[in-house]
């Protein structure tokens, strides 16, 4: 299966109020494994900056002011993410970015039905804990420790490990090496199952009380005040 772990950079909060998508990183994942395949753009929004939203991903509006626009290279980032699955974190968000600016050059809108959100996974496995994706790391111990500003690319690469912790973690896909063979779950647990069957088992020992174990524990049933069982 085919997925495509993606992040956006804006200039704002809503497409709708004119602020554009000013850079996309994508992740290429096949059956929950990274392919070393990415797709990385920034994106002239033909409008200034923000302040708030430079500070946020430090994107400038001189370094924007070179870069191509949206619809010139809409054709590349399309075939790039061809027919996958489009995981985000709050993906709404960016599937608004990303239809607006489709839409604007004439193309049209990528169905929602394609859209795999974290955040709704992580709110359904940490109900009232914080979900941002710098808390989510923290929580499973992964190192973001070069991510000073926001940035689509290194986000999306973020984003991929938590993804893959948020349903089911690694070991779904452990064995994966350059040139080793798949991992097999199923065999593995049926080895084990082998390995149990094949196990002896020794009898537990019989054990009788002599007389005088009998008669110590009678003594200390008889020094019991008031016991339970003389009242049922």
């Amino acid at each position: 299966m085919r997925e495509i772990i993606f992040d956006t950079e804006t200039t704002g909060f809503d497409p709708q109020n004119g602020d554009r998508m000013v850079e996309i990183g994508c992740i290429e994942m096949i059956d929950r494994v990274e392919t070393g395949q990415t797709f990385h753009s920034y994106y002239n929004p033909e409008r200034a900056m923000p302040q708030a939203a430079e500070n946020v991903h430090g994107l400038s509006d001189m370094f924007l002011s070179d870069k191509k626009f949206f619809a010139a290279g809409a054709e590349e980032l399309l075939d790039f993410l061809g027919d996958a699955k489009l995981v985000a974190h709050n993906a709404q968000f960016d599937f608004n970015f990303l239809n607006a600016e489709l839409v604007l050059c004439g193309y049209q809108p990528i169905s929602r039905f394609r859209m795999i959100d974290t955040l709704a996974i992580a709110k359904s496995k940490h109900p009232g804990a914080k979900l941002s994706l710098d808390a989510l790391c923290s929580r499973y111990g992964i190192d973001r420790s070069h991510r000073v500003k926001h940035g689509a690319l290194l986000d999306a690469e973020l984003l991929t490990q938590l993804y893959i912790e948020l349903t089911g973690g690694r070991q779904i896909g452990l064995g994966l090496a350059e040139n080793g063979p798949r991992h097999d779950p199923i065999a593995s647990l049926r080895s084990i199952s082998q390995q149990v069957e094949r196990k002896i088992f020794i009898a537990a020992r019989e054990h009788h009380a002599n007389a005088d174990e009998l008669a110590r524990h009678r003594d200390f049933i008889e020094g019991i005040e008031n016991p339970l069982w003389t009242k049922m």
